[in-house]
């Protein structure tokens, strides 16, 4: 079994996951939309979509730059 492509697939999954929540939090604050706002609110709601489109965003882009990675090799 090979762990070091799988660790460097995790990891890199991971970041983009993350980053890309991140970049779609920043984007709803810079709109002025809270995600942690008390009730279920239309701002509430298309916070968390961004939240959510972010994290899939990112986690595709980690996907294609891996893959584009693996055909260089």
């Amino acid at each position: 079994m090979q762990r070091r492509p799988l660790l460097k697939e995790g990891v890199a999954d991971a970041v983009g996951f993350l980053g890309g929540s991140l970049a779609g939090f920043w984007v709803g604050r810079w709109l002025g939309l809270d995600i942690f706002a008390s009730g279920y609110g239309p701002g509430t709601l298309v916070a968390i979509l961004l939240v959510s489109l972010g994290g899939g965003l990112g986690l595709h882009a980690a996907k294609a730059w891996g893959a584009k990675q693996d055909n260089k090799s």
